[in-house]
């Protein structure tokens, strides 16, 4: 047995892990095993979605290999270990690029349709499961299911934003788009009230593909923040060098976020990219995924770990209920310095528990202080559940189960596809062994 966690921190509980590597010992790895397994890819999920305490991780990194590839049309078939860095840097300069990925590229193929993540261009291209062709899922039961968007579409929709419980994904079918090279034309605004976010928002949903907000949340003063909007450049000159990657080296013993650093971290975060703020070309890389440049930035939480608490509103709610959590994350004295704002555009998931709706979404950092985070976090539910939004599974760590069973009204017709054999530490909490 090995001790493995989650990307939070929070626990580091014994699981049995079978790592898979050869194709044609997969079913004897995965299939009527004693104990109840579930697929794990880079272990990039917040919370618990990923653990399976006690039980089986199948470990989908062996996995990485690319099947087949059609430099025509842009359809790339992989194992579902390969990481979305791995098909960015080799398809990108090819060009050709995924069309949507989430805040870093540190993510299993299997993993971005499990979560059906999403990234910085909802409202122009969906999630991630919008792009997937068709997946080929192993259930626990020796049984092998191809679907996809028109062949098994109900086991499809299912499996997309499935959290893993449907089956094991061993491989995927995803329609890459095409670009003149790896660049963005970018612009960062800063912005003074939730008003002019949603104004920024709207205004540029038109002509700019990707479009998201860093506030800053432990300020009391009111909302202020900066407003960043790309779209693919027709800039073709070649890219010679990454970003120096560095490295949060050890676990400091207490959290490097806390009372008496995030209002000065988040006072200097403004102000330095104020001064940087208008119109630039950048690389996809160093706009899409900031924190994949700081390797292990996780430690920075200190041993206790942390949270991150994602929601969704729906757009009627969404002024009031986002402007009443800032107001309740100011008044605990917590705060997060890595606060997200963004809108999710006008379309329906594709996924049975897909977390994108049509929205405003907000997403939070806070480091664990025990009862009293938690005592916030009842608070933001509270806004939450009264807004009629949800959580992100693929974040959550304490979700109560009846904001889990609001929050997603097809869970019911989800559970007829859950495969008996998979389990996980989050399915047992919020759904029941």
């Amino acid at each position: 047995m090995s001790c493995v966690s989650s990307w939070g921190g929070l626990s580091a509980d014994h699981h049995q892990v079978v790592n898979l590597m050869d194709p044609s010992k997969l079913e004897s790895s995965i299939c009527r095993r004693p104990l109840k397994g579930l697929a794990f890819g880079m272990g990039r999920s917040y919370g618990d979605s990923c653990l399976n305490s006690s039980g089986i991780l199948w470990v989908t990194k062996g996995l990485n290999r690319f099947v087949a590839f059609d430099e025509k049309t842009g359809r790339l078939v992989s194992e579902a270990g390969v990481l979305l860095r791995d098909i960015q840097r080799l398809f990108v300069p090819r060009g050709w690029m995924l069309p949507v990925t989430p805040g870093t590229q540190m993510v299993t193929v299997g993993g971005a349709i499990a979560n059906d993540v999403h990234g910085k261009n909802h409202h122009a291209s969906g999630s991630f499961g919008d792009h997937v062709l068709s997946v080929t899922l192993l259930r626990t039961d020796g049984e092998t299911i191809v679907c996809g968007p028109s062949e098994n579409a109900d086991w499809f929709s299912a499996t997309v934003g499935g959290l893993g419980l449907t089956g094991v994904i061993l491989r995927a079918e995803v329609q890459l788009r095409r670009v003149a090279g790896p660049w963005l034309d970018n612009e960062t605004i800063p912005f003074s009230g939730l008003p002019d976010f949603f104004h920024l928002a709207d205004d540029s949903e038109a002509g700019w593909e990707h479009t998201v907000s860093w506030i800053d949340c432990a300020r009391r003063a009111g909302v202020r923040g900066l407003f960043t909007r790309s779209k693919p450049s027709e800039r073709t000159q070649p890219f010679s060098s990454r970003p120096s990657v560095l490295t949060m080296p050890v676990t400091p013993p207490i959290s490097l976020v806390n009372e008496l650093s995030l209002k000065p971290f988040n006072l200097a975060y403004y102000h330095l990219n104020k001064l940087k703020a208008g119109r630039s070309v950048d690389h996809f890389e160093r706009l899409f995924y900031p924190l994949d440049n700081l390797l292990n930035w996780n430690r920075m939480y200190g041993p206790k770990g942390f949270y991150q608490y994602q929601c969704v509103i729906p757009r009627a709610a969404g002024f009031d209920a986002i402007q009443a959590i800032l107001a309740e994350i100011a008044k605990s004295g917590d705060g997060s310095f890595l606060t997200v704002l963004k809108t999710f555009g006008n379309r329906q998931p594709v996924g049975m528990l897909s977390f994108p709706a049509p929205g405003v979404t907000l997403a939070l950092d806070f480091p664990n202080r025990g009862i009293r985070t938690q005592k916030l976090f009842d608070r933001l539910d509270a806004i939450v559940s009264e807004a009629k939004g949800r959580l992100y599974a693929a974040k959550d760590a304490r979700m109560p189960k009846e904001l889990f069973h609001s929050g997603y009204p097809r869970l019911p017709e989800f559970l007829k596809f859950r495969d008996q054999g998979i389990s996980s530490d989050l399915s047992r909490r919020l759904i029941g062994n």
